[in-house]
């Protein structure tokens, strides 16, 4: 497989103290006709971060509005999101809509830690609000460290959940073990984890983030970040499976990396993939983990 660059169509560029930097972890929602909204986290000057938005046609590549506001802001410190928000994937029950989120908690004299939170869409999706206002998943005996980015799918009336969860903050290369677990619920609410989905190696691929899926031709297709731990940034990696269960990995075959040189030269990260008019497209993040914002490829 190979993904054709198409460019950066997103670079922040406001003056709200809420977004002053970065737009990672890029999440698209269908508008009409070509017309999506891009969710995207922008931070303040501590590094926290917030969610806003930019409506982008995805064939002419061009901004159709500019939000340039948050519409969810991290929390109080005393809540399980109070240093940032970074977006996962969405979906829906019924006739609402959610985006899930990793919350980051940065407790005084302590590692960072995450947990899983839900926002519902409102008023045709431009304002989120916190459904319910304590963590949507949190840590337990399968996954006691730290949560990370989930992207759900609905399949055969099951909702199925591929989601980042930390063995061990750091391991003998010094690289934090944080792997890929998946999980099923028939409600959408309450789940069942099944353990680990996505093979890792300490050295090779171990610290991933942030998994984008796609089923075609009945085989599943997950993209994501992942450091091997020798010291170099994010690269995207690939895995592939018959059943969403069983997956093989060929990171170094995912038909993405680095460009030699602009945007996305030091690193690619956090995707997001979606299939538009037969098309198949990826928003994925370049340097310093999107601060140099979002760009766009698409599938051979």
């Amino acid at each position: 497989m190979k993904w054709n660059k198409l460019g950066r169509i997103y670079l922040p560029e406001n003056d709200d103290p809420f977004l002053l930097t970065h737009s990672s972890n890029p999440l698209a929602l269908f508008l009409h006709d070509d017309v999506y909204r891009i969710f995207y986290n922008g931070r303040n000057a501590d590094n926290r971060s917030s969610v806003s938005y930019a409506d982008i046609d995805i064939i002419k590549n061009e901004i159709v509005y500019d939000h340039k506001k948050p519409v969810f802001k991290y929390g109080e410190d005393d809540t399980f999101y109070s240093h940032g928000v970074s977006i996962g994937g969405s979906y829906k029950t019924g006739e609402n809509e959610y985006i899930l989120f990793m919350g980051w908690q940065c407790p005084e004299g302590m590692h960072w830690r995450g947990d899983i939170g839900r926002l519902i869409l409102r008023n045709k999706n431009s304002e989120l609000f916190l459904d319910p206002a304590k963590p949507f998943i949190t840590t337990d005996e399968e996954d006691p460290v730290s949560l990370s980015y989930p992207y759900v799918i609905f399949e055969n009336g099951i909702y199925k959940m591929w989601y980042g969860t930390t063995i061990d903050w750091s391991s003998e290369n010094g690289e934090m073990i944080h792997v890929i677990k998946y999980a099923e619920s028939k409600d959408g609410v309450n789940w069942d984890r099944k353990g680990l989905a996505i093979p890792y190696e300490i050295g090779k691929a171990q610290a991933f983030s942030r998994p984008a899926l796609l089923i075609k031709d009945g085989k599943y297709h997950m993209w994501y970040s992942y450091r091997s731990g020798d010291g170099s940034k994010y690269k995207i990696g690939y895995s592939g499976s018959n059943d969403g269960i069983n997956w093989e990995s060929d990171n170094l075959n995912s038909g993405i990396k680095a460009s030699e040189e602009g945007w996305d030269s030091e690193m690619v990260c956090y995707p997001f993939v979606l299939t538009h008019k037969e098309n198949t497209y990826m928003l994925y993040n370049g340097n310093s983990h999107g601060k140099s914002g979002f760009g766009l490829a698409i599938l051979e």
